[in-house]
């Protein structure tokens, strides 16, 4: 049997919906029940039988910073996808951060070691792979420096250290190293973001860019790694290099909305930090712009994909196809 963490989440909830097609045995941790109905919306974008896929799902309420609920939880499970993590960009987020991520990381490694799991599958983020400043892609040996690095990739940093501790107690682990991922389903985070500001129609777009991948080679790569003879290595997962011009005028398109055609000045950036922490003040709102954000927009960084290709034989789905199916999602809700 194998246990997903993170399970009502964008990665967990695609990735159960696989592993339920695939007819695994499958336990999910989840942490309140209300989010259980976004899984099964998730499930419904895929198929007809999505409550029969839903309940072949062994869900069980706990928490990875809550011991003994991780201990009953891993009872009988052979593998682990550890998908659950706590995304923050704001600084004064980060005890959370490093709490959730970091000590949340390594409550499952000590466990997986005392059950003697077979093998763990880590998500992790392309923010943990090092910058270049020469022009050249990145990779999965790109020295990683903690100046300039957002809270959020410094303490998935430290969950991968974690990881490889575990791999020093012969745990065999697999880590992958996703860019933005894009699917459907959740519009106010993440990639989500993306759908929603598209459809709003704005003018500018910002500076920079990133990788991107689908959310379904992500979940299909992860599977993949964990039925094979692979342990013990890191893999950046991401189909393309697009600016973030590229990418809202790909999702403004596909909702037959105007792409945005002015770029955001660094000057304009600056003075919307300070509105940022100033709405974070006064209504609770996340963070979005912080100096470490425009560092990143400024210093860009591309990503090379030709390990997990060549490890695997495979190649990338088409972003444009994953834009236009997510899109059609996006439009029917909120239409």
């Amino acid at each position: 049997m194998v246990l997903v963490t993170g399970g009502t989440g964008l990665v967990g909830s695609h990735l159960l919906l696989k592993l339920s097609m695939d007819h695994e045995k499958i336990r999910a941790l989840y942490r309140s029940k209300d989010k259980l109905a976004q899984v099964k919306k998730i499930f419904s974008y895929y198929s007809d039988n999505s409550t029969t896929l839903f309940n072949r799902i062994d869900w069980v309420q706990g928490d990875i910073l809550d011991i003994p609920s991780l201990e009953n939880a891993l009872k009988n499970i052979t593998h682990v996808y550890h998908c659950a993590a706590y995304i923050s960009f704001n600084p004064s987020d980060f005890k959370k951060l490093e709490r959730i991520n970091r000590e949340g990381t390594a409550n499952i490694v000590n466990i997986c070691i005392a059950e003697g799991i077979k093998k763990l599958c880590h998500v992790s983020t392309i923010g943990t792979i090092g910058r270049t400043l020469n022009g050249e892609q990145a990779d999965e040996e790109t020295e990683w420096i903690r100046q300039n690095t957002n809270p959020y990739a410094i303490t998935k940093q430290l969950a991968e250290l974690e990881v490889w501790r575990g791999a020093q107690e012969n745990l065999e682990v697999v880590i992958v190293n996703p860019g933005v991922i894009l699917g459907p389903g959740f519009w106010n985070s993440g990639s989500g973001s993306f759908f929603t500001t598209a459809a709003k129609g704005y003018n500018y777009y910002p500076p920079g860019g990133s990788g991107f991948v689908t959310i379904n080679d992500v979940t299909n790569i992860m599977i993949a790694l964990m039925n094979s003879d692979i342990y013990n290595e890191r893999f950046i997962l991401v189909a393309k290099n697009l600016t973030y011009e590229q990418i809202l005028k790909k999702i403004a398109l596909a909702m037959d909305k105007k792409p945005p055609t002015k770029a955001l000045k660094f000057w304009q950036l600056k003075i919307g930090k300070i509105a940022d922490i100033i709405k974070n003040i006064l209504t609770g709102s996340p963070r979005t712009i912080t100096k470490n954000t425009i560092y990143g927009l400024k210093h860009p960084t591309t990503f090379n994909n030709e390990k997990i290709k060549n490890t695997l034989g495979m190649e990338f789905d088409s972003l444009d196809e994953q834009i236009k199916f997510s899109s059609k999602l996006f439009i029917s809700e909120h239409s």
